[in-house]
């Protein structure tokens, strides 16, 4: 019993030299396992989307609105080139109940000039507007031009079906299995669905529709968040792709989610 230390803190209240030799190599060792474990995971971690939502300032926009089939304001950058930015409500919400107000004073607002006060959300050449205020959206004087489809062809596209308000800049990530949950909510709210196929590490969005070019939020709510590969009737829409598609022509893979954007 000699060789072999015995402490108990309330007789002696010293550690013997072994102990503390075990103490401070576990200690050690313990350490060097947090830092380098904590290395490792941040390494192995996708990096954020380069996507911004500006949730605490408000930006005034003037275009041309337009639902195609969802509603849009199209904002005219030059003679020759006009972006259509994708109008959301607030929260999971369509923007639709935002424009009751100026609706009593318009009936129908297809082709008028609206100015809309709202938080910007811009990610890879697309953008969104969330509008939080419905006396933020005035009528203004004078029509514009509505946009022009072009038929591109039937395509066939593998990706996967998000909310691009999370998408696009709210939530980071905001696809995948993770996110299914709450682009559910969205999409089942209103805020039009939009199917993201990345190829050769570049991304193109497409709004989907019926085959009629109709809004289709219910009808996709079963592919949301699974990597798909759809098949449906490609049209442009300025800054936009609009994919008509028959939900029987979905097909979900068993493979792990395939877009992703820096």
């Amino acid at each position: 019993m000699k060789n072999k230390e015995f402490f108990v803190a309330y007789i002696d209240g010293s550690l013997g030299t072994r102990t503390k030799k075990t103490l401070r190599r576990f200690a050690f060792f313990a350490f060097s396992f947090l830092v380098i474990g904590g290395l490792i995971f941040s390494f192995i971690q996708k990096p954020f989307k380069n996507s911004t939502f500006e949730l605490s300032e408000l930006t005034k926009i003037t275009g041309t609105f337009h639902i195609s089939p969802y509603p849009m304001l199209r904002v005219k950058i030059n003679d020759t080139i006009s972006k259509n930015v994708l109008l959301l409500g607030f929260g999971k919400s369509s923007v639709n109940p935002y424009l009751r107000v100026i609706l009593e004073k318009k009936s129908d607002l297809q082709g008028q000039t609206l100015t809309i006060e709202g938080n910007l959300i811009f990610y890879n050449g697309k953008t969104l507007l969330q509008v939080i205020d419905e006396n933020k959206v005035s009528l203004t004087s004078g029509k514009g031009n509505l946009p022009q489809k072009t038929t591109i062809g039937e395509a066939v596209l593998k990706g996967e079906i998000v909310d691009p308000k999370c998408y696009f800049g709210v939530m980071k990530p905001g696809f995948g299995k993770i996110h299914r949950s709450c682009a559910i909510r969205c999409i089942s709210g209103g805020i039009p669905p939009v199917f993201v196929s990345t190829q050769k590490n570049i991304s193109e969005y497409y709004l989907l529709t019926d085959l009629d070019g109709k809004p289709i939020n219910q009808e996709v709510l079963p592919f949301i968040g699974k990597p798909s590969e759809i098949t449906g009737l490609v049209e442009k829409l300025d800054d936009w792709y609009l994919l008509k598609i028959d939900i029987a022509n979905i097909r979900v893979s068993n493979n792990s989610s395939s877009i992703y954007s820096k």
